[in-house]
């Protein structure tokens, strides 16, 4: 380990040389089953061919120019988001914390715009944001905020899943301008809510002229079954923030908007350096190119009923297996109790898995995997979590 590093994770003892699709290799050639996807990052796998081809082709022409100039392919990007999305506008950042940075912005001057002193966003328990001040203010997890404080002010907290708990801020708080909510918590533990939930903020947020905003970083881009998990619903929010999946790795976040908040941002309230640079809008065309040409996003669906069947089968009715919860290839297995060290057990079997919320093996997998694959997963976490417990 470097001492040149500041100590912001606790990382573990293996650093990885090169990747092909769900499979890495480290510097000693060992090979890796990725089960994670750099936290739902490579949906398309590692050394995509395409992604791989777009990078080194406009790497060679341009990579940066400053966004007081036209930009086309954020111009493209922007449009073709806006059409699968059915959304109207977009801002490009470099991340998730950033799309959600500017997702809370829009809010306030929303409010402000109305004549709201003080406007306030209600936000989740056990959510996660980003590690901004104001991201990690929004999210629900104490851990992240602690020694942060003063944090920002203008968030009121509410347990995820629970419609009621909206409802009595809203007849209490006249300052709401916004409700933000992950469509399924993924650092939470992959919290999946009721069906008619996001359908019942909407309906709230329509009553009392509130925005819904989305943070779909992690659940967008296919990895739920569909594009984006709010299509599930049936149900448009007002505002929706991606990143993670959007560039396969290639650092980007937007955040795009409709309606009212399509129009709170003018010249000089908001800007990035990095953010749409040609580079990085390049890949996520070419991201977008590699989905739609497939069928990657059914695949999503599909093999996750074959996890969901498969955790069922060999974990189901175990002692210390609390639940198992899945939504598409996002799949949570709660245990009764911390596991954390199942991450390096894992890791010596060649496999790269994640613990979250201290008691939830989450897996992630690439959208690309082969059935066999998928099965291997099942059978190698499925034995790791046997043997634990």
């Amino acid at each position: 380990m470097s001492d040149a590093l500041m100590t912001t994770y606790n990382r573990l003892p293996v650093a990885f040389s090169r990747g092909e699709g769900a499979w890495l290799w480290d510097s000693q050639d060992k090979r890796y089953l990725d089960a994670i996807s750099g936290i739902a990052v490579c949906g398309l796998g590692h050394a995509h061919p395409e992604i791989q081809n777009a990078i080194c082709d406009q790497a060679s022409s341009l990579i940066h120019t400053s966004n007081i100039y036209r930009i086309s392919h954020q111009e493209t990007l922007g449009e073709r988001l806006c059409d699968i999305a059915d959304m109207e506008r977009v801002f490009f950042a470099n991340s998730g914390a950033e799309a959600n940075e500017a997702a809370i912005k829009i809010a306030r001057l929303y409010g402000n715009r109305r004549g709201i002193k003080n406007p306030t966003i209600i936000v989740m328990e056990q959510s996660f944001h980003g590690r901004t001040l104001a991201t990690l203010t929004a999210t629900g997890n104490r851990k992240v905020q602690a020694g942060f404080e003063p944090l920002v002010q203008g968030f009121a907290r509410v347990p995820y899943d629970d419609i009621q708990a909206i409802e009595e801020i809203a007849k209490n708080n006249s300052s709401v301008v916004a409700v933000l909510v992950e469509p399924v918590q993924g650092e939470g533990g992959v919290n999946i809510p009721a069906d008619d939930y996001l359908n019942r903020i909407r309906e709230i947020c329509d009553r009392h002229e509130w925005l819904m905003m989305l943070d779909e970083i992690q659940t967008g881009m296919g990895r739920t079954g569909k594009m984006f998990s709010h299509q599930h619903n049936r149900c448009l929010p007002d505002v929706m923030t991606l990143a993670k999946g959007l560039g396969n790795g290639m650092p980007i976040g937007a955040c795009l908007a409709r309606g009212a908040a399509a129009e709170v941002f003018a010249p000089g309230n908001h800007g990035s350096t990095f953010g749409g640079n040609p580079l990085a809008c390049r890949v996520g065309l070419s991201v977008l190119d590699v989905i739609e040409s497939s069928d990657l996003i059914i695949r999503a669906a599909k093999l996750g009923a074959r996890m969901q069947a498969g955790f069922e089968e060999k974990l189901g009715g175990l002692e210390g297996v609390t639940e198992i919860r899945v939504s598409g290839l996002m799949i949570g297995i709660e245990l009764d109790r911390p596991c954390g060290e199942l991450v390096t057990l894992a890791l010596e079997q060649g496999l790269l898995i994640n613990v979250t919320a201290e008691s939830v093996v989450r897996l992630l997998p690439p959208l690309i995997i082969s059935d066999e694959i998928c099965d291997e997963i099942i059978e190698k976490v499925a034995a790791l979590i046997i043997a634990f417990l």
